[in-house]
């Protein structure tokens, strides 16, 4: 049943690629009135602020790199960026977005794909919450194979009480979304806490300092 859901996650994301980056910019059925619109705006400035600071230099590898919304920042810094991602179609918008020499573009499953190289970061933007528990474990061991012995990780993501302009709840992990052109699809959807994050992951090998931006939509962080 996983592999369907997985399946059906995949399918979800090509099928919203022309309408994500609305989501993220609060554009038509996404727009919550200035005041809110305003909330979610210093929240992203929180997160990139975090991101800057954390300065993700090097070989650089982002996993679920989607539009490009965050590719765009790590192309400024690293000196090379490989953006993987299930969706040629999200990839084909980050292509539009970005336009640089120093990204390479992977098509690839990330629950099949398995890295032929390592990295000094590995950075992943809201992807965390898709995976699902069974595949926990597995994920972070992919990053870890992934990371050089000095490498380091950050992430962003929904933070566990940021409900806004979900789907449906299904119960469990799971959640009924809808695109803009009526077709519904179920996902994996699991929002996390920071603390609750960071020691989840620390049996993994991972030490990671995480936070809730300031009003509250996001969780981001970094460590090794």
């Amino acid at each position: 049943m996983t592999r369907d859901i997985l399946a059906e996650q995949r399918d979800y994301y090509a099928a919203r690629a022309s309408e994500y980056d609305d989501w993220w910019f609060r554009r038509g059925r996404y727009d919550n009135g200035e005041e809110a619109n305003a909330r979610w705006a210093a929240d992203v400035r929180e997160v990139e602020e975090g991101l800057v600071e954390f300065d993700p230099r090097g070989d650089v590898l982002e996993l679920a790199a989607g539009t490009g919304l965050w590719t765009r920042h790590l192309a400024r810094s690293g000196r090379r960026v490989v953006a993987v991602d299930a969706s040629a179609e999200t990839l084909a918008v980050n292509r539009g977005r970005v336009d640089v020499g120093s990204v390479d573009y992977v098509v690839a499953d990330l629950f099949d794909w398995e890295p032929a190289e390592q990295f000094d970061v590995c950075f992943f933007g809201f992807w965390l919450s898709h995976v699902p528990q069974a595949r926990f474990d597995a994920f972070w061991g992919l990053v870890r194979r992934a990371l050089r012995p000095d490498g380091r990780v950050f992430l962003v993501d929904s933070y566990a009480g940021d409900v806004a302009h979900t789907g449906e709840p299904l119960g469990g992990e799971l959640e009924r979304r809808r695109v803009a052109d009526g077709r519904e699809f179920t996902i994996v959807k699991r929002r996390w806490e920071p603390d609750a994050l960071a020691a989840r992951v620390a049996p993994l090998g991972f030490r990671l300092e995480l936070a809730k931006s300031g009003h509250g939509h996001f969780l981001y962080g970094g460590g090794a």
